[in-house]
C-alpha cells in the first residue's frame, strides 16, 4: 500500500492528529511520534523516517530495550490470540509466518523463548523484508551474538519497520 497523505498534509496536521496517525510507526510506542512531531516541516516520507531513525539512535540503552520489548514475538502467542496490532499482523503475514508448519511453529516458539531469555527482549526483524525460513535462520544465527550487538541489530530492524510504515502513510 502506498501512502495516503501528502507530506504537505502531514505538515499541516495538528499535533494531536499527527500523534494519532503516527502513533504506531514504532510498535506500540507513541513517544516516537510525540518526539518527532515538532520537527516538522518534513520534506518527504524519507525525511520523516530519518527523524524517527535519529530519535531511536539517541535513545539510551534502556530506552532502546524498552522499544524492543514492545515488539511481539514472531508467530507467537499474541498472533495466535489475534491480539497483534494491525501493522504487525500484516507484516507477519507478508513473511508467511501465519503458514508455519506445526514443527516450524514449535521451533519458532522455542527460539523466541531462548532469545528473549538471553537478551531480555524479543527477536526483532523486519518481517516484510524476509520470509519465514530466513526469519528462523536469522533467529538461530543472531542467538550467538552479544547483547550489545543484538541491541543495535534490533534497533536497526525497528528502523526498517518504521521506514516501511511511514511510506504506507505518506505519498512519495
Amino acid at each position: 500500500m502506498d501512502g495516503v497523505l501528502r507530506v504537505e498534509e502531514v505538515n499541516a496536521l495538528g499535533s494531536e492528529q499527527f500523534v494519532w496517525i503516527f502513533n504506531n510507526i514504532v510498535e506500540s510506542y507513541p513517544q516516537a511520534a510525540i518526539a518527532i512531531c515538532n520537527q516538522r516541516p518534513f520534506i518527504s516520507a524519507d525525511h520523516l523516517a530519518d527523524a524517527v531513525s535519529n530519535y531511536l539512535n539517541l535513545l539510551p540503552p534502556h530506552g532502546k530495550e524498552e522499544v524492543l520489548r514492545l515488539h511481539p514475538d514472531l508467530a507467537g502467542r499474541l498472533n495466535d490470540e489475534g491480539r497483534l496490532t494491525k501493522d504487525s499482523t500484516r507484516e507477519q503475514q507478508s513473511a508467511g509466518l501465519h503458514n508455519l508448519t506445526p514443527e516450524e511453529k514449535v521451533q519458532m516458539n522455542q527460539l523466541n523463548g531462548s532469545y528473549r531469555e538471553k537478551f531480555g527482549f524479543p527477536f526483532v526483524i523486519c518481517a516484510r523484508e524476509n520470509k519465514a525460513a530466513a526469519i528462523l535462520q536469522g533467529l538461530q544465527t543472531r542467538m550467538h551474538n552479544s547483547y550489545q550487538d543484538e541491541l543495535e541489530n534490533g534497533i536497526n530492524e525497528v528502523k526498517k519497520i518504521c521506514r516501511l510504515r511511514v511510506k504506507e502513510l505518506i505519498l512519495s
